[in-house]
This record gives C-alpha cells, sequence and structure tokens, in this order.
C-alpha cells in the first residue's frame, strides 16, 4: 500500500550538475549522481570542464533510456556559470536541482601553501558553488516555483589534519550551504551539504594509490570499507527528493563512520 509521502518527486524534474564527468567508465561523485537521478526519471545537464567526459555520462545514461545533454564549462567563469543555466532551460524548459559536485585538493599549512594556489583552491572548491547558485537560484523560482541544491564539501572540514587549503575551502562550503538555505527558504529552495570520507572514485586512483594506503583507508572506517561515488549518489538523490523536503541547510556525512574514530590517515583528497 503506497500514499502520497512514497513519491519521491524526482519523476519530470530537470536537474543541473557540475563536475558531472570521470575518467573512463569510471564512477566519480558527480556521475554517480547523474545516473541514479537519471533512473528516478529526472532529466540532467551534466557540466564538466572537459566535454569528452560528461559525454560519457550522458552514453551510460540514455543508454538506460534516461534524457541527458552534455556541455563543456570553466564553473569558474560567471559567464559560463550563466550559460550552463540558460542552456538547461533552453533544453529543458525548467530548473528544479542544482549539484555542485566541483572541486581540487591541496595539502601544507599557511606557512607552506603559495598565495596564488590558496587562491585557486578557494575558487574552484567555493566561488564555482557560489556563481552556479547565483544564477540556477532566480531560474528555479521562475520555472519550478522552488527547487533543492547539494553541494559536495569533505569530512576534511570537520576534522582539520594537514591539508589546510583544502580544509579551508569545504569549511566554507558548509558555511554557504547554511547561509543559502536561510536566504532561500522562503523561496521554496532547500539547500544541505554532503561531506564525504574516503570514497574510492577516478579522480583517486587515477592518481595512483597502493594496496597498503588503500588498506589504511578501509581500516579508518568503523564499518571497515572504502565508499564510492554510489555512496554519495545516493545521498544527493535522496538530498534532492521529497523524502527530504523537511530538510536544509543541514550536512549529512557520508563516510563509514570515519569520522567517529581517529587514526591519523594521509590522503590527498579527503
Amino acid at each position: 500500500m503506497q500514499g502520497a509521502e512514497d513519491d519521491d518527486g524526482l519523476a519530470g524534474k530537470v536537474a543541473l550538475l557540475s563536475g558531472g564527468g570521470a575518467a573512463g567508465d569510471g564512477i566519480g561523485n558527480g556521475r554517480a549522481a547523474a545516473i541514479l537521478l537519471a533512473r528516478a526519471g529526472v532529466k540532467i545537464l551534466v557540466a564538466d570542464r572537459e566535454l569528452e567526459l560528461a559525454e560519457r555520462t550522458v552514453e551510460m545514461i540514455t543508454s538506460e533510456g534516461g534524457i541527458a545533454a552534455a556541455l563543456a564549462a570553466d564553473v569558474t567563469d560567471e559567464a559560463d556559470c550563466a550559460r550552463l543555466v540558460d542552456a538547461t532551460l533552453d533544453r529543458f524548459g525548467r530548473l528544479d536541482f542544482l549539484d555542485n559536485n566541483v572541486g581540487i585538493g591541496s595539502r601544507g599549512s599557511v606557512v607552506e601553501e603559495k598565495t596564488e594556489q590558496y587562491r585557486r583552491v578557494m575558487q574552484i572548491n567555493v566561488e564555482s558553488m557560489f556563481l552556479l547558485s547565483k544564477y540556477a537560484i532566480p531560474a528555479m523560482i521562475k520555472t519550478a516555483q522552488g527547487g533543492a541544491i547539494v553541494n559536495i564539501s569533505s569530512i576534511s572540514a570537520l576534522r582539520p589534519r594537514g591539508l589546510t587549503t583544502y580544509t579551508t575551502s569545504k569549511a566554507a562550503v558548509i558555511g554557504l550551504t547554511r547561509a543559502m538555505a536561510v536566504d532561500h527558504g522562503g523561496d521554496n529552495i532547500r539547500v544541505n551539504c554532503i561531506c564525504p570520507g574516503p570514497m574510492y572514485t577516478p579522480m583517486v586512483y587515477a592518481r595512483g594509490m597502493s594496496e597498503a594506503a588503500r588498506a589504511q583507508r578501509t581500516k579508518a572506517s568503523v564499518l571497515k570499507r572504502e565508499g564510492t561515488g554510489w555512496d554519495v549518489g545516493h545521498a544527493v538523490k535522496f538530498l534532492l527528493s521529497d523524502y527530504a523536503r523537511y530538510i536544509t541547510g543541514q550536512v549529512l556525512v557520508v563516510d563509514g563512520g570515519v569520522t567517529l574514530q581517529a587514526p591519523e590517515r594521509e590522503s590527498q583528497e579527503h
């Protein structure tokens, strides 16, 4: 027996997803979210700096009967962010969801970090979300009378350990999320944040990771396993769905319990 409360509210909606590509057929956080949303009936505009990576995500979606389109964009460029929103409206007629996935890593203390690198990390990890939201929110209000946004942060924002610039940027994402939730709740727009833990994604393994390093990441989890892009993708799908209709301004930690225990762990990404 099902009631109206069992409807996830996703079918027929439209999502703009940044950082939606991945190397080869790998499943990164953005690609996983795109595929899972498309399976639920959401039409997807997949954006990535490299068009072929976004196109591969679209191919994976359309091969299952989903609807998606790809577009190359630099989300640190304001004009490109405006263009992405316009392209979504032109293609699908509305915008309901925004999933902000773009981010890069960095390591070193404030003494060691180069100033230009600090600025670059903040631009990519924080300003990109600011800019896409700036143009997506008015489009959501105009075409869908509301919507939902998910920003991807990191557990490094919650447990700093030697990735100072990265930690700072990801903590700023949490602050931005909460501020936007307050600003736009009256517009029927929910804004939430996900903090992934040590996920085994193409961005991680493309740079090389020893079995010993993977074992250390596994040991860091209470569940004694690594996460994958699918784990983050399912969290994104939930937060965008009507199942989360009374959730806004929150941080969902998807880390297998890593932040519940504290063996020291080195990682380029989280």
